[in-house]
């Protein structure tokens, strides 16, 4: 086997456990993807250090740690910097894609630090610009 340097498309998706229309049709659309290091077959092939520079800074979410036992809302979870916007948060809960909330006194919906935490550990996301 040859030791390569660089990676194309399928390689990039196989290390990183994504599709290859993930490579292709959002991380590679984002601004600060790196350019090109060459061709391998149809594929263009970049340098693996500047792809795993890449997912560090705009595909991996830093685990951020909150109360556990502190109620926050959607924006105070935004501020937070969990990496999910309010909105985000407020549509996949509509969508049960997000746990309902721990408390709702008021009509304002609120979850447990702890329950974020837990809700995040699994949940995959990839962080476009300033969007989360």
């Amino acid at each position: 086997m040859v030791d390569r340097p660089g990676l194309i498309t399928p390689e990039i998706a196989e290390q990183y456990g994504v599709s290859k229309d993930t490579v292709t049709k959002a991380w590679a659309q984002h601004p600060a993807w790196p350019a090109p290091a060459g061709k391998r077959g149809r594929y263009k092939e970049y340098a693996a250090q500047d792809i795993a520079d890449f997912v560090r800074d705009h595909v991996q979410r830093q685990a951020v740690e909150l109360e556990p036992r502190r109620l926050y809302t959607a924006q105070q979870l935004e501020d937070a910097g969990v990496g999910i916007k309010a909105g985000t948060i407020r549509a996949d809960l509509a969508r049960d894609r997000w746990p309902e909330p721990d408390d709702t006194e008021h009509g304002v919906n609120r979850w447990y630090g702890q329950t974020v935490m837990t809700v995040m550990t699994g949940r995959r996301g990839y962080r476009r610009g300033t969007e989360g």
